[in-house]
């Protein structure tokens, strides 16, 4: 996982209320565990039509949304199941973070163990951002701060453990990898005393 410490980009908008992980991956294309290539099905029953071409009613295939690697979302993005395919088709389509008033726990779970900055704001801000598409947005995950273009910032909160990771570009098993030698120093330090 590369360090996450701070995303520039403008934003594109899904309001929709509601987007269930299945809306984002369905589950038709859960029969990888490969990470790369899912960015391909990432909203794919939005985002196509029935043959195949873009539909050119959805958000995020309209020409001002293109290059977009900030999203923000209707309010309980991410809800139904638990797949973590959603955070991997969403940064392999080029998503790097996803703002909403209201992100289901274990889809924000999944998105922070893999890169995928999730945040949640209150929904004044959520309100303004849904209504300004396209803005310029700097995300600083140091400083748990959005940048906004006036100067202004929105102050977010990430659990500590979750920002660490994420500045260290380390997922779980990596942090424990991390302390292999206090672990194995540990490990010894029992065998003895048994």
């Amino acid at each position: 996982m590369k360090p996450v410490t701070r995303i520039h980009s403008r934003t594109a908008v899904l309001p929709d209320e509601n987007i269930d992980t299945d809306r984002i991956i369905p589950a038709r294309f859960l029969t990888t565990t490969e990470r790369a290539g899912l960015g391909k099905f990432c909203f794919n029953d939005w985002r196509y039509r029935q043959d195949g071409s873009d539909n050119p009613e959805f958000p995020l295939n309209k020409p001002e949304a293109r290059g977009c690697n900030i999203l923000v979302a209707g309010r309980n993005f991410g809800c139904g199941s638990s797949r973590e395919h959603a955070p991997w088709a969403l940064l392999d389509y080029g998503i790097q973070a996803v703002l909403c008033s209201e992100i289901a726990d274990i889809f924000r779970g999944n998105a922070l163990k893999n890169g995928l900055l999730a945040i949640v704001l209150d929904e004044a801000e959520h309100h303004w951002l849904l209504k300004n598409p396209g803005i310029e947005l700097s995300i600083d995950v140091r400083e748990q701060a959005i940048e906004l273009p006036d100067g202004g910032r929105i102050r977010f909160q990430l659990e500590a453990f979750a920002r660490h990771c994420l500045l260290n570009g380390v997922d779980q098993l990596g942090f424990l990898l991390q302390h292999d030698d206090a672990i194995t120093h540990y490990e010894h330090t029992q065998e003895k005393a048994a």
